[in-house]
């Protein structure tokens, strides 16, 4: 750390908002005055996280840069019953195959904010403790310790009692408190933090722990976060903005920051930068226009975070380019299209192009559109049908397509991925 001053984590969380509720507030930061592990859930029921996960993973990353250890726990057993929370209805069961694939990739994303070097943090699969645990002995051992009336209580189970709560979901409850224990008799784990609706299940590992005479241990949850409109963090009317580029480009996931609503600009800069409050609070007093300023900050900051400088770099001098052009008021509204590197390689011929990105809905039709002279490539004509897009026109990792005065598609470029 270079001598840094680490600060009080806790007093971190606090003054950023990512508090919701705290076991015991007086003894968790006193605790947080010295190293400790902590962990985190992350469901691997997709091969990629989106922007929902987005608070977690940067409680984490910030518990890293205070000196402590996060253990990023990919629920691989747990995904086999189904978490009931926040959910009206049944999980599909998942193979073990297709858990370990998806939680392979979620380690590669979370390494751009987590270093996993030389044990800093550790990914650990509780598929590893739960699935070889024998069942009448798990019941004798751990089951014993839990009230059916406690658990009927409990707020994720109760908004399931009327639609059908399952026997196998039920269980979910022991298994992740389990973990919990598990967690701090082998790894010193003294903290689970989770989404609000984890509460009843942080709680329970706490209590188990305390029952089996195990360390004490706290818990903490962060606010279930909705956009100014009400809508769930991370999703938009195109779907889920996915921290996976393969499945979201460095472009759209950029696009996605610069157009959240005014009213969200500063909570967001505070949960999901690195920037000092200071400075936030700073750019957050813009108004009007002028709030643009802190969007672009916001949109730049995250990108980089997720993707890097370099892409980072790249999404911001495509906005502006775009957003220079005459016509262009919500760049969000642009419908995006993906092509690898590899077609642009080949080359592809501009109406083909403006056909199968939508622009045009026959062939026939983008000739005519070409020919007449309404075709723009990066905003220049296209002289002909026959013209070649390649490569060349890659332009801060996008190409501008228009057709027309307002007519507008972005095509984005992904580097193909083996398997």
């Amino acid at each position: 750390m270079g001598g840094l001053q680490l600060r009080n984590v806790y007093d971190i969380f606090d003054e950023r908002g990512f508090i919701e509720q705290v076991t015991d507030e007086n003894m968790l930061r006193e605790l947080l005055t010295k190293p400790i592990s902590c962990y985190i859930g992350f469901d691997p029921t997709a091969k990629s996280l989106h922007v929902g996960s987005l608070l977690p993973i940067m409680s984490l990353a910030h518990m890293q840069r205070q000196g402590h250890r996060p253990l990023v726990l990919v629920g691989g057993g747990t995904a086999l019953v189904g978490d009931p929370s926040g959910r009206d209805e049944v999980r599909s069961v998942m193979t073990r195959e297709e858990i370990d694939s998806n939680a392979e990739g979620i380690k590669k994303q979370l390494s751009q904010f987590i270093d996993f070097a030389n044990g800093k943090a550790l990914m650990l699969n509780n598929a590893d403790w739960l699935v070889p645990l024998n069942y009448i002995d798990f019941l004798r051992d751990i089951g014993r310790h839990f009230s059916v009336n406690r658990m009927l209580a409990a707020e994720s189970y109760r908004q399931r009692l009327e639609s059908g709560l399952s026997f196998l979901e039920f269980n979910y409850m022991l298994l992740q408190a389990y973990d919990f224990w598990y967690l701090s008799q082998n790894y010193d784990c003294l903290l689970q933090m989770g989404g609000n609706d984890q509460w009843g299940n942080i709680l329970a590992g706490a209590d188990l722990t305390r029952r089996m005479g195990g360390n004490i241990i706290y818990g903490l949850t962060f606010p279930l976060i909705t956009t100014a409109d009400g809508s769930k963090m991370g999703k938009t009317a195109r779907g889920a903005i996915w921290l996976d580029r393969e499945l979201t480009s460095p472009y759209e996931y950029y696009q996605y920051w610069v157009n959240i609503d005014d009213s969200d600009v500063r909570r967001f800069l505070a949960y999901f930068t690195f920037l000092p409050m200071e400075e936030i609070e700073k750019l957050s007093r813009h108004e009007g226009e002028s709030l643009r300023k802190a969007k672009d900050v916001l949109a730049y900051e995250a990108t980089k975070i997720c993707h890097g400088q370099e892409e980072a770099n790249k999404a911001r001098s495509a906005a502006r380019q775009l957003f220079s052009q005459k016509g262009i008021h919500d760049i969000e509204a642009i419908p995006t299209y993906s092509l690898t590197s590899a077609d642009l390689e080949k080359g592809i011929e501009a109406y083909i192009l403006f056909n199968s990105t939508g622009l045009c809905k026959t062939r026939s039709e983008a000739r005519r559109l070409i020919s007449q002279g309404g075709a723009y490539i990066n905003g220049k004509r296209v002289p002909s049908f026959e013209t070649i897009v390649g490569a060349s026109d890659i332009q801060n990792n996008i190409i501008s397509l228009r057709a027309g005065k307002k007519n507008y598609r972005i095509v984005t470029v992904q580097d193909e991925k083996a398997g």
